[in-house]
Formats: C-alpha cells, sequence, structure tokens
C-alpha cells in the first residue's frame, strides 16, 4: 500500500461522526455557512489566514481532492464553481487564491476534501 492510499484509507475512517467537515455538513457543529448547493457547503475559516476565508466542502466525504476527481469529475466540476459563486459574492474581483492541501505534507489536517478561498488582501508569493 502507497503512503497516499494508507493517508486516503486513513481519511475513510474519518467519514461520519469522526470527521469535522461531514459534522458541519449534517449541522451537528455550527459555522457560518456562506453559500450551499446540492453537492457542496461553504462556510468561514475558524482560524482565518485573510479577511475573507471560506472553506468548501462537498456533501459526502471523500478524503482528498484527487479521490474526488476519481469518484466524481461532475461533484468537483460544481466545487469549483461554487469557489467563483464565493469570489463574487465576498467581493474578491480584485483577485483571489485558492488551495487544495493534499497529504499530511502539505498541511491537510481534515481528511474531507476541501478548498480554502482566500482573499481580501494582497497574496504573496511563494505562498508556503
Amino acid at each position: 500500500m502507497s503512503a497516499e492510499s494508507a493517508e486516503s484509507g486513513a481519511g475513510a475512517a474519518q467519514a461520519g461522526a469522526d470527521c469535522l467537515f461531514c459534522r458541519i455538513v449534517a449541522g451537528e457543529i455550527p459555522a457560518t455557512v456562506v453559500h450551499e448547493t446540492p453537492n457542496t457547503v461553504a462556510f468561514r475559516d475558524v482560524d482565518p489566514q485573510a479577511p475573507t476565508h471560506v472553506l468548501i466542502v462537498p456533501r459526502r466525504h471523500v478524503p482528498t481532492v484527487v479521490d474526488l476527481v476519481d469518484a466524481s469529475p461532475g461533484e468537483l466540476a460544481e466545487l469549483v464553481r461554487a469557489v467563483g459563486d464565493v469570489a463574487r459574492m465576498e467581493g474578491l474581483d480584485r483577485g483571489y487564491r485558492t488551495v487544495f492541501n493534499t497529504g499530511r505534507e502539505a498541511h491537510q489536517s481534515v481528511f474531507h476534501a476541501h478548498v480554502h478561498v482566500l482573499g481580501g488582501r494582497s497574496m504573496t508569493w511563494p505562498p508556503g
């Protein structure tokens, strides 16, 4: 089993009661929801790294964005479409950053696919 598969397996075990984002999607943990679609939920990050910091997650548990595209390219497209919707709603017309942290070395701390939308200030480069 590869390191990536082991991480995905560990993430799959987080589904349901153990997964923070699954619990937010289910309404068990409060969050400031800013946008919803049939397959996605967008909410404000509790530890924002920019004036606007929104997380967008698929409603169903999939550990990483790569797992999401393998399972359902249409759901990934809907996730990215939600990025544009959130950016417009948040007035990020001057620019914003999207971040998919994938794997432990990239500091993915919740193994439920998600994208960060960051904006409201100038972003530096390189990012990490």
